[in-house]
């Protein structure tokens, strides 16, 4: 790990319970800090999440997120079980509600979020992973939506976006069995982006970070809305949406700056405007 390089929470001015929020440079990192818990998701680490991404929202010097668990053993373990067996039916929804209201805003951040899983991802862990913009797993994580065998359903997006990553049927599987599946068979099926060793976590998903980094942040804002929108409309709505990002992005000092420096075979200089 790199806290080492980080700043801080408390540095940064938010004071959050649950979860930590380091920055370093360009790259913000989200890290669940229930190691004793696997990392599970109750109410108030619902809400230091949203804190931190607004944050991170909000920070213009911030163009890219990592959101990773603490310890060795979890990214997220999912539901807070101990507070999800006291909840009626109203509050339960509520609470279904909340999830995907801090899941929507890491979805369309405006930035690409990189969820670095280390350990199990499972139920609402697995849903926290899937509404990031890229998913890096260790070797060792491990994948699944079990709430069935809780008599429940995934309730923080479940249930929409594993179909939309990995086809109905392969969904349908994992929803309704409850089985848990390793980080290889996640990436052949295309619930996640790289496999790679434990230790090089990280390390990769600032790489790519970086790679993004290093590209016009409208036109990155842009692409990330017109994907994620895109796939809520038709064909024709969609291409009609990106001809109109297309056109907006024409007209920024970045698109000068771009195409500019391509034709002076020189490195752009991107600032944002």
């Amino acid at each position: 790990m790199i806290a080492s390089t980080l700043e801080p929470s408390s540095a940064t001015g938010l004071k959050l319970e649950n979860v930590v929020y380091e920055k370093r440079g360009s790259i913000a990192q989200v890290t669940v800090n229930r190691p004793k818990v696997l990392n599970a998701l109750n109410t108030a680490t619902w809400t230091d999440l949203q804190t931190a991404f607004e944050a991170a929202k909000a920070d213009a010097s911030v163009r890219g997120v990592i959101l990773t668990g603490a310890g060795d053993k979890a990214f997220i373990a999912g539901a807070d079980i101990s507070e999800l067996a006291h909840l009626g039916a109203y509050e339960a929804e509520e609470s279904s509600r909340l999830g995907q209201r801090v899941l929507d805003l890491i979805e369309n951040l405006g930035k690409p979020v990189i969820a670095a899983i280390n350990g199990f991802a499972l139920g609402g862990g697995c849903e926290t992973a899937m509404a990031c913009t890229m998913r890096i797993a260790a070797e060792s994580a491990k994948f699944g939506q079990p709430e069935v065998k809780l008599g429940l359903l995934p309730g923080g997006g479940g249930t929409q976006r594993l179909p939309r990553l990995v086809g109905k049927g392969r969904a349908l599987q994992l929803i309704l069995t409850g089985e848990t599946i390793s980080a290889q068979e996640a990436y052949r099926i295309g619930l996640v982006n790289e496999v790679v060793a434990a230790a090089s976590l990280i390390e990769r998903a600032e790489t790519i970070l970086k790679q993004v980094a290093a590209n016009a942040p409208i036109a990155v804002k842009f692409s990330l809305d017109a994907v994620n929108k895109g796939l809520d409309i038709s064909q024709s709505e969609g291409l009609a949406l990106e001809a109109a990002y297309f056109g907006i992005c024409a007209a920024t000092e970045d698109k000068q700056e771009g195409t500019s420096a391509f034709l002076e075979k020189r490195a752009p200089q991107f600032h944002g405007r």
